[in-house]
C-alpha cells in the first residue's frame, strides 16, 4: 500500500514536470546521436586509412628492411609482474623476432612468484654489470642478468616499484637503442611484426614520434614453441566480446583517428617509440593508471609546446596478441583501472582540451576523449535508470523509449559488422565464414546484459577516481601460453587469460573509449 501511494507521488510530479523529463531524456539522446555520428564518420576514415596499406606492398618492402644495413635499432621492452606462467614462451617469441638489429630487456619487477627463476633456467643466465645513465626515475635495481647464448637478452630484477610505468623506465635506462617497443608479458608478437611497425621512422626519422600496431585477442589460438600456429576464436562469451571490442578499437577507432592525425593512445600492449623523446618528457608516468594514454598526451604537448612538427601513426598490419580476461572480476578491475587512467589524463591535461594551442588534437581529439570518457557514463547511465522510469511513470512516450534503444542497437550492430569488414579486407585474422557469424551474433547479444555491466564498471571506475582509490590490481593468468607439465617438446595449447589495453562498451552504440587496447 504504502509502495503504491509513493509510486502515484512519483508519477504525479514527473507528468507534472513533464517538460523537464523531455528536456533531459533530449540531452540524454543528443549525447548518444552526437557519439553515435563521430563514430560513423570513422568508418570512411578508417577505410581511408587502411587503403594506403597494400597488404602485398608491404611484406615486399618489410623484407627489404630485413636485409638492409639501415634498419633502426629497437630495444623491446617486457615489463613483468609475477608472469611466471608466459615469460618463458614470451621471451622466447622475442627472441625469434624477425629484426636485424634487436635488444631484448626484460624487467623483472620484483615478482613475487618465479617469475625470475624460470627466467634464469630457460636461458641459462648469470649475473652481469651494465653501464647506464639514471635518467628516469625508478625503484632500485637487485641485479642484472645475461647470458653469453643468447646475447641479445638482458634481464633487470628491480624491487617492485607499483606500477608498470616504473619498469618501464627501468627498461628505458638500460637499453641502448635508439627505438623501444614497450610489449606485455601476457603477449606475443608476429615474426615480422617490428619490420613493418619501424618503418615510418625509417621514412621520416625526425618527425616520427610514436607508431602503434594491432592487438588482437589470443584466447582461442594455439601455440608451439612460443609462436601461434593456429588462428581460432575463443570459445566463451566474454573473451569473444572482448576480441569484437579489440577489432572496432584498432581498425575503425585507432585507423580514423590516425587519418585524422589525432591520435591519443598508443596501446601498452604494443606500440614503438623513440627513446630520447621519452627521457625529454620524464618517461612514463609513475602514479599513471592508464601509462599509455598518458604518455602519448604527454608527449603531443611537449611536442606542441616546443613547435616541433611530428607524427604520430597506427599501422592496421603489424599484430600483437594478447591474451583476455575471462572471469567477470578480472575484466572489471580492468576496466576500473582503464576508467581512472582515463580519469587522470585528462584532469592532468585539462587545459589542452578544446585549446587551439595543441591544434586539432587538443580541439577535437581531446574534446572526443572528453565526451567519450567522461560525459558518456554518466549520461548512459542516467538512460538506463530514468527513461524506462519515465516511461512507466507515464512522462515519456513509449515510442520514444523503443525508437531509443532500437536505434542504437542497430547502429552498433551495423559498427561492428562494418569493423568486420575492415578486418577482412586487411587482416584476415578471424577463421571462416563460420568464425564471422560467430562474431556477427556477439555483436547483437552483448547489447543485453554485457554493455550495460559494462557501464557500471565504467561509473565505479569513475567513482573510485573521485574518491582517490589507487592500486593497480591483481590479474588473474590462466598460464595461457604454457604447455602443460606433461606435454611433450612442441606441445600445442589452448590460450586462455587475461587482456592489456583500454576500451569498453557504452549504449550509446560503439564501444570507443579504448577503443582509444582498447588498449587502453
Amino acid at each position: 500500500m504504502i509502495v503504491e501511494v509513493l509510486w502515484a507521488d512519483l508519477s504525479n510530479l514527473l507528468q507534472t514536470h513533464r517538460g523537464v523529463i523531455e528536456g533531459v531524456s533530449l540531452v540524454i539522446l543528443g549525447i548518444g546521436v552526437l557519439i553515435n555520428v563521430i563514430s560513423v564518420l570513422q568508418l570512411p576514415a578508417a577505410l581511408s586509412e587502411l587503403l594506403r596499406h597494400s597488404r602485398a606492398e608491404d611484406r615486399d618492402a618489410t623484407w627489404e628492411v630485413l636485409i638492409s644495413d639501415v634498419a633502426m635499432p629497437v630495444s623491446v621492452l617486457v615489463p613483468a609482474y609475477n608472469e611466471e606462467a608466459t615469460i618463458v614462451d614470451n621471451v622466447r617469441s622475442m627472441l625469434f623476432l624477425q629484426y636485424p638489429d634487436l635488444e631484448i630487456v626484460v624487467v623483472n619487477d620484483g615478482s613475487r612468484d618465479a617469475t625470475l627463476e624460470r627466467l634464469i633456467a630457460a636461458f641459462a643466465l648469470s649475473p652481469v654489470v651494465r653501464a647506464h645513465e639514471l635518467a628516469l626515475p625508478h625503484a632500485a635495481l637487485r641485479g642484472l642478468y645475461a647470458s653469453p647464448a643468447w646475447p641479445g637478452l638482458l634481464v633487470i630484477d628491480k624491487h617492485n616499484g607499483g606500477s608498470k610505468s616504473d619498469a618501464i623506465n627501468a627498461g628505458i635506462n638500460l637499453s641502448r637503442n635508439p627505438l623501444f617497443c614497450v610489449v606485455d608479458a601476457d603477449s606475443l608478437l608476429e615474426a615480422d611484426s617490428l619490420l613493418q611497425t619501424v618503418r615510418p621512422f625509417m621514412e621520416n626519422p625526425d618527425g616520427m614520434a610514436a607508431v602503434g600496431g594491432t592487438v588482437r585477442v589470443l584466447n582461442g589460438c594455439t601455440v608451439e614453441n612460443g609462436q601461434i600456429v593456429t588462428v581460432g576464436l575463443p570459445r566463451k562469451f566474454l573473451p569473444s566480446v572482448q576480441n569484437l571490442e579489440y577489432i572496432r578499437a584498432f581498425l575503425v577507432t585507432r585507423l580514423a583517428w590516425s587519418h585524422w592525425r589525432m591520435l591519443s593512445i598508443i596501446s601498452g600492449a604494443f606500440g614503438l617509440f623513440r627513446r630520447d623523446l621519452a627521457l625529454e618528457i620524464g618517461g612514463f608516468a609513475k602514479g599513471s593508471h592508464g601509462e599509455d594514454y598518458d604518455f602519448i598526451v604527454r608527449l603531443h604537448r611537449h611536442l606542441h609546446d616546443n613547435k616541433r612538427p611530428y607524427e604520430m601513426r597506427y599501422l592496421p598490419e603489424p599484430v600483437c596478441w594478447t591474451e583476455a580476461p575471462e572471469d567477470l572480476r578480472t575484466l572489471s578491475t580492468q576496466r576500473r583501472r582503464w576508467q581512472r587512467g582515463a580519469m587522470q589524463v585528462l584532469l592532468a591535461n585539462a587545459r589542452m582540451i578544446g585549446n587551439p594551442r595543441y591544434g586539432r588534437f587538443g580541439m577535437l581529439g581531446l574534446t572526443h576523449n572528453l565526451l567519450v570518457d567522461v560525459i558518456a557514463p554518466v549520461a548512459e547511465l542516467a538512460g538506463y535508470l530514468f527513461l524506462p522510469l519515465f516511461y512507466l511513470s507515464g512522462a515519456l512516450d513509449g515510442a520514444f523509449l523503443l525508437a531509443f534503444f532500437g536505434l542504437f542497437v542497430m547502429l552498433g550492430v551495423f559498427y561492428s559488422v562494418c569493423a568486420l569488414i575492415l578486418e577482412e579486407i586487411e587482416l584476415k585474422r578471424t577463421p571462416g565464414v563460420a568464425g564471422l557469424i560467430m562474431i556477427g551474433l556477439v555483436a547483437v547479444i552483448e547489447n543485453f546484459g554485457y554493455r550495460q555491466l559494462n557501464s557500471l564498471w565504467r561509473i565505479r571506475g569513475l567513482w573510485e577516481f573521485l574518491r582517490g582509490t589507487h592500486g593497480w590490481g591483481e590479474m588473474q593468468r590462466r598460464g595461457a601460453m604454457r604447455a602443460p607439465a606433461d606435454a611433450g617438446p612442441g606441445a600445442t595449447v589452448g590460450v586462455v587469460g587475461y587482456a592489456a589495453g583500454r576500451g569498453g562498451a557504452t549504449l550509446y552504440a560503439i564501444p570507443t573509449p579504448e577503443e582509444h587496447e582498447i588498449g587502453r
